[in-house]
């Protein structure tokens, strides 16, 4: 796992080492462990390599091979072993064991076409010097980032915003994205970002530069779909599939030449990818696997008790972190610093402080649990979709199972159904809601809403709409930047790309089954797992102590959000001021940490 850069010069002139150097080092926390530059006549390549793969300085990027092709690379490609094996068949020599010399041999042998060979996570560009192009590629999911920006004399690429916010002379709001996450909180399904004139690679997107016109193409090389041979198979052949599925994406995450762990919420998703792990792993290495879990300080969200439960079940060498107030009032600008971008919830903070303990436990990859609720319809708002098209007793039916068996209430299932299958109650409830001034309201587009109102017509069609466009874009951006913050490489074995396809195409039936969500993976877990976390109906995503903490530094919140420009464009802060008490604690921080965000990177709204 590593940060990478990249400056092209349109008029010709060579790029200075301190200014490729200037936008490598910033992101130095991603990669501690070495750093390596190539310049060609008007193109500069940069990267900061974190050691997980081949600890050899021979693993230095920028890598060359066979003179030709020069990568800088993030990501980890797990099954490098097995297509190292393949070229190596067809006469490619290699002289390191990495996955990155594996990734340029796959190039230059296949083409584009290497993309569908890889199983893994993967931003890079590979710069042919005899062809003129660069080839700019990001993973299926999106679990790795990368942004570019185009100004008149320059292409620039990088890891994180942040390379690029360097190169600019004024930073500036990108006004409809910030409106648009304000009014409807949806944020990241688009390849805009919070700041103008940087955009991001899409995921499953591949970008051909060609330095000659210095002009570039986009590809979308993969799409997720329906496969049909899934659909047939009964209920046990569903659940044995899932069952080998995750067992070889877990495996194949544990390949590592550093210590690996685990983060552990106390959740089902989380519990799951550690009972897998501690088994294989003890296996191999004859000890306990490593886990962390973040304490909530409030008895609602506090998941600890679970958490010792599935460790003690699994023989889990358990640390516990209990992130005080102080410790989210002294972290609120590092995180929002190193975000990027605002987030949904202080839940962020959770996550930050495991990772500082996965960093001060010289454990530099950790697996994690995201991606089971989009994958495995883990989420409430999924019953609507499956509510869909039911015939009348069979719609109640389920309305009653779905109740039992999960945290909501009857009254709150059918509201559920009513709100997310209906393009107008959602954008009369959003703008009702909101406090931004009524022209902006009234003026906004809301198309998005109402694609994802039309995404509802299927448990596939959400799944698909959440996983590629919706939901886990921002949650991964997320991921990403907590975890390489603290130099610390996060795998997601819910994102094989193999299991997702399977549990896709599986009857719908089986994903919500008599009311319970994720019947695939309890069926499948459920021996591992003691039985109240395999069968657990509460819900609660990883929570933080958002009670606790915000209201312990409410007047520090209304005064920054007095003093916001941005908000004052667009919102009425008398009102949210005065009504602050009757705001939810997610609107109170939305407006905090948007005013935060403009205030740490200096962002204007003009």
């Amino acid at each position: 796992m590593c940060g990478i850069s990249g400056i092209v010069s349109k008029i010709g002139s060579p790029i200075s080492k301190e200014r490729i150097r200037k936008i490598t080092d910033i992101v130095a926390h991603r990669g501690p462990d070495d750093e390596g530059f190539y310049f060609g006549d008007n193109i500069a390549l940069g990267h900061r390599r974190l050691s997980i793969i081949d600890l050899n300085i021979r693993g230095r990027q920028p890598m060359c091979f066979r003179g030709r092709y020069w990568i800088t690379y993030n990501g980890e490609i797990y099954n490098y072993l097995e297509i190292r094996a393949e070229l190596e068949k067809s006469g490619v020599a290699f002289r390191t064991t990495t996955d990155t010399e594996v990734v340029l041999a796959a190039y230059a042998v296949w083409g584009t076409a290497c993309l569908s060979k890889f199983n893994g996570m993967w931003a890079f560009a590979i710069y042919d010097c005899e062809e003129g192009t660069i080839f700019v590629a990001r993973d299926r999911f999106g679990v790795k980032p990368l942004y570019y920006m185009e100004e008149s004399d320059e292409f620039v690429f990088g890891s994180e915003i942040k390379q690029l916010l360097m190169l600019q002379t004024t930073v500036r709001a990108n006004q409809h994205v910030v409106v648009e996450a304000l009014l409807t909180r949806f944020e990241g399904h688009t390849d805009e970002t919070y700041f103008s004139g940087i955009k991001a690679l899409p995921q499953a997107h591949y970008m051909m530069y060609r330095m000659a016109t210095h002009s570039y193409t986009l590809h979308q090389y993969y799409s997720l779909a329906v496969q049909k041979a899934g659909c047939d198979l009964s209920l046990d052949d569903s659940v044995a599939s899932f069952k080998h599925l995750f067992e070889s994406s877990v495996r194949l995450r544990l390949r590592s030449d550093v210590r690996v762990g685990t983060c552990l919420s106390g959740g089902l998703d989380s519990s799951a990818t550690s009972a897998v792990a501690a088994r294989l792993y003890r296996l191999d290495n004859n000890k306990p696997f490593l886990g962390i879990h973040a304490k909530s300080v409030e008895q609602s969200s506090d998941e600890s008790s679970f958490a010792k439960m599935v460790a003690h079940h699994i023989d889990l060498d358990l640390k516990i972190v209990e992130p005080s107030i102080r410790d989210f009032v002294n972290t609120i600008d590092e995180v929002v610093y190193t975000q990027e971008e605002p987030f949904g919830s202080p839940s962020m903070f959770m996550g930050w402080h495991v990772f500082q303990r996965a960093h001060a436990e010289s454990c530099k990859v950790m697996l994690n649990g995201q991606g089971g609720d989009e994958v495995l319809v883990g989420y409430e708002r999924y019953f609507a979709a499956f509510l869909l098209g039911l015939s009348v007793p069979e719609f109640f039916r389920q309305l009653y199972l779905q109740s039992a068996n999960s945290k909501l209430r009857l009254r709150e299932v059918l509201q559920y159904y009513l709100y997310f299958t209906n393009a107008s109650v959602r954008i009369r409830r959003l703008k009702s809601r909101s406090h931004l001034r009524r022209h902006i309201k009234d003026g906004h587009d809301f198309s998005f809403v109402e694609k994802s109102v039309n995404s509802f017509r299927s448990i596939e069609s959400l799944q698909i709409f959440e996983i590629s466009t919706l939901q886990l874009p921002h949650l991964l951006r997320y991921e990403d930047r907590n975890s390489m913050r603290h130099s610390i490489e996060t795998r997601l074995p819910f994102l094989d790309y193999r299991l997702v396809e399977a549990v896709i195409s599986m009857p719908n039936e089986y994903k919500i089954r008599n009311g319970w969500t994720k019947y695939i993976l309890r069926g499948a877990i459920g021996e591992a797992l003691p039985k109240s976390i395999a069968w657990r109906r509460d819900k609660l995503g990883f929570e933080a102590p958002t009670k606790t903490w915000l209201g312990a530094y409410e007047e520090n919140m209304k005064n920054e959000i007095s003093k916001s420009r941005i908000l004052r464009e667009i919102a009425d802060v008398r009102r949210i001021l005065d009504k602050y008490s009757k705001l939810s604690l997610k609107e109170r921080w939305a407006y905090f940490n948007l005013a935060v965000w403009e205030r740490v990177y200096g962002v204007s709204w003009e």
